[in-house]
């Protein structure tokens, strides 16, 4: 039917566009296309996760949890480009997080030296006093806990095809590569190594004023056009469902176990279905060969749900974030 791959085409080149930048067709040869070993090769769990749709509900899910530590939320509401620039930050997030999982060896290196570099500078101190700075290990630390675990919780509820318990280890090892690259001091590297280490974390988690604000943003007021409101609305929702209870009591999100056990699943997985059928034929590359590496083409735009999920200080809106 050309006139649905018409549209398909459409619809992935715009979902591209805006997740990608106007330098995606580039990050993407270069990306895939250049030869040389990778830090992950195709059979790596992280591929599958990072690769998928369900990055689009992980990631928003991500940032909501992070935004429970006042720490790095104070941090987010001095320095983070994400209310200034959200699709620049989203843009510039897309093609870190697509580096270290798809990219050469050399390349993701960079990445992580220049991210490094952006987190030595910034430091600040919060509205009661507390001095921060965005190289600090324990403040990554969580900041990735909470992505690894949620990117985890959102594929294995909505991902094409869901890892078993051991494919899911190997997601936790696989990003801890990354972590421990960008300064997180022994990253948890299996399921009960992450859960064991959000739990550590969650005396020091509360919702603050910021983390009320930023929830309200994320979810009341995103920086859509009107018409790509509902397909959003039920990524939030998916989003939402995802937390663990205590998170969802401390932001006073509500509980609607008929509806989340109901619509929200089917509509999360509607939505990220519609995304896999986009961007199954990207633009500009429908006829290229595959890359080298055995990498999907069109995982740096669903990988590129991350955006915005850092809750740590890691750069201002012309800076690359941290991931």
């Amino acid at each position: 039917m050309p006139a649905l791959e018409a549209a398909r085409r459409r619809f992935g080149a715009e979902l591209f566009a805006r997740v990608a930048g106007p330098q995606g067709p580039a990050n993407r040869s270069r990306i895939h296309d250049t030869p040389g070993p990778r830090w992950f090769g195709p059979e790596r769990p992280v591929r599958a996760v990072h690769g998928d749709a369900s990055m689009f509900i992980g990631g928003l899910s991500a940032l909501l949890l992070q935004s429970l530590h006042p720490v790095a939320m104070a941090a987010v509401a001095g320095h983070s480009g994400f209310r200034g620039d959200p699709w620049g930050r989203l843009q510039r997030t897309s093609t870190f997080l697509a580096v270290t999982t798809f990219g050469t060896a050399e390349d993701a290196q960079r990445a992580v030296d220049h991210v490094r570099a952006v987190h030595e500078r910034i430091r600040g101190t919060t509205a009661d006093g507390q001095a921060y700075r965005a190289a600090d290990p324990h403040l990554l630390g969580w900041v990735h806990a909470a992505e690894v675990d949620s990117f985890l919780r959102a594929h294995r509820r909505y991902g094409d095809r869901p890892l078993d318990d051991a494919g899911y280890d190997g997601y936790v090892a696989d990003a801890a590569r990354v972590a421990a690259a960008l300064g997180v001091v022994d990253p948890p590297r299996d399921q009960r190594e992450l859960a064991a280490r959000i739990d550590a974390y969650r005396p020091e988690l509360r919702a603050t004023d910021e983390a009320f604000d930023t929830a309200r943003y994320l979810l009341l007021r995103p920086p859509l056009p009107l018409v790509a409101r509902p397909a959003y609305t039920a990524l939030a929702a998916g989003a939402v469902a995802l937390l663990p209870s205590w998170a969802r009591t401390e932001l006073r999100l509500p509980r609607l176990p008929l509806i989340e056990s109901t619509a929200v699943p089917l509509l999360g997985h509607g939505v990220t279905r519609a995304i896999r059928w986009a961007l199954a034929a990207p633009a500009e590359r429908t006829e290229a060969a595959p890359a080298p590496d055995g990498a999907d083409p069109a995982a740096e735009a669903t990988a590129a749900a991350q955006a915005e999920v850092k809750s740590t200080p890691e750069a201002t809106a012309d800076e690359p974030p941290h991931r």
